[in-house]
């Protein structure tokens, strides 16, 4: 599903037009991401929590040529479904 669908989807549930809609979900997704970079975790209930971890610098080996590289040490987002989504998703009703 595409973040366009979504928006479609949420304008036809909740009666706003779709540029409105589209503007919602584009701010939503904005306030995610600015407090992702910002170091925050995300919790959204019932759905699940998006974490920002950090990963340190490594060794590591390029798979064509067996060539070792250093790869930088980074920050990465995890998601970490909720109970709800996990049983959602497996067919349990929730």
């Amino acid at each position: 599903m595409r973040k366009i669908e979504i928006a479609d989807l949420v304008a036809k549930k909740v009666g706003l037009t779709k540029a409105k809609t589209e503007e919602a979900v584009e701010e939503i997704l904005h306030q995610i991401k600015t407090a992702l970079s910002q170091g925050e975790d995300v919790v959204l209930r019932r759905f699940g929590t998006f974490r920002v971890r950090q990963k340190s610098a490594r060794i590591g080996r390029n798979p064509k040529t067996g060539e070792e590289a250093e790869i930088a040490a980074r920050r990465v987002v995890r998601f970490y479904a909720s109970k709800n989504l996990k049983a959602m998703v497996d067919g349990e009703s929730s």
